[in-house]
């Protein structure tokens, strides 16, 4: 697996809002949207808010890949939607360092959140 150059990754650490461009699953038109981003120094990390009923996380499963423009820097990506729910909250915890104290974590005994349902994590394409 290829890695994401330090510019990348700075990016997404210092950008509160990202560009993703996905090709509509059914439609086959670009569609962008503006989304946050987060990153643990090595991975970057997406999730919709509002669960995988949005477009956006329907099309980027279905294409498999999309764009990522954070802010000059572009980077081709394909998702892998993360499953495990240790992995889902501790990204949940990354975003509430990043945009505030109101995107919670789910504890572990409770179902995990939209968002935490609809978490990538970004892999570079070559």
């Amino acid at each position: 697996m290829v890695s994401f150059n330090p510019d990348v990754i700075n990016a997404a650490a210092r950008e509160r809002e990202v560009k993703l461009a996905t090709v509509g699953r059914r439609s086959g038109k670009r569609y962008s949207v503006t989304i946050w981003v987060v990153t643990d120094g090595q991975t970057i990390f997406i999730r919709s808010g509002q669960g995988l009923r949005r477009h956006w996380p329907q099309n980027l499963l279905a294409r498999g890949e999309a764009e990522l423009q954070l802010g000059k820097v572009r980077a081709k990506v394909k998702p892998r939607l993360v499953t495990e729910p240790v992995k889902a909250r501790a990204v949940s915890v990354l975003y509430g360092r990043k945009y505030g104290a109101f995107v919670k974590a789910s504890k572990a005994n409770q179902p995990l959140t939209r968002g935490e349902q609809s978490t990538f994590e970004l892999i570079l394409i070559d």
